[in-house]
């Protein structure tokens, strides 16, 4: 397995990934997917034997926050540590920024990734209360 920053990925190993994910709204548009991730802050893939597994990208002003746009992995390689990978990859890179933000699906090993990172529930912030909104268009 090999992890890389800032690697070179292709349209069409991308909308390979993206659908192995079942993220077909990514994936209607092959073009917007690839410049999306083109125009990320920072992209990091993980590789074996040359396949493009798993991608993780983020956009950030890299000092006050770092939002982890998407973080994904072939089907048929999860559960080997490559998502913990790809996300130790983002928080190393984006160490001083103050705030990282990511929005996620309500799936039970997904929060345990993630709160294993220190990443906590906008609702269990009890001192200073958090709420998050989100516009989806289109």
């Amino acid at each position: 397995m090999h992890i890389e920053a800032d690697g070179v990925v292709d349209r069409d190993e991308l909308v390979a990934l993206y659908e192995d994910a079942g993220w077909t709204s990514y994936t209607a548009e092959p073009e917007d997917l690839a410049r999306a991730v083109a125009n990320s802050t920072f992209v990091v893939t993980a590789r074996d034997d040359g396949l493009l597994v798993g991608l993780a990208r983020g956009l950030s002003d890299q000092v006050s926050v770092f939002y982890l746009q998407d973080i994904l992995v072939r089907r048929s390689h999860q559960r080997r540590g490559i998502g913990r990978e790809l996300l130790a990859a983002c928080l190393t890179r984006f160490e001083g920024v103050r705030q990282k933000v990511l929005l996620t699906e309500d799936d039970p090993a997904q929060h345990a990734l993630y709160r294993s990172f220190g990443f906590r529930r906008t609702t269990d912030f009890e001192v200073t209360p958090l709420n998050a909104y989100v516009r989806f268009d289109g």
